[in-house]
């Protein structure tokens, strides 16, 4: 394979990829920063990551990660009851 490198084009690449990775950065510090505030109001922000999640999945996804949970918890001797679903 051969390579017509065109440093330009690569700086271009390069700066943008790193442009993004601080945008990331950035973006990250922010959700810290919500879920921070979040706890201070009294809400647990493990919840809400797993909130999130739940969010993001179908409701065929989350009706299939139920059923394996139970199965799991059941062979497992561990009761599980979810109050109020």
């Amino acid at each position: 394979m051969t390579h017509n490198l065109a440093p330009h084009l690569l700086r271009q690449y390069i700066e943008r990829m790193e442009n993004l990775a601080e945008e990331k950065r950035g973006i990250t510090d922010d959700e810290r920063a919500v879920l921070a505030e979040a706890k201070g109001n009294g809400y647990d922000p493990k919840i809400i990551r797993r909130v999130l999640k739940i969010r993001k999945q179908t409701p065929q996804e989350r009706e299939e990660e139920t059923e394996t949970l139970g199965l799991y918890c059941k062979a497992l001797g561990i009761q599980l009851e979810l109050p109020g679903f």
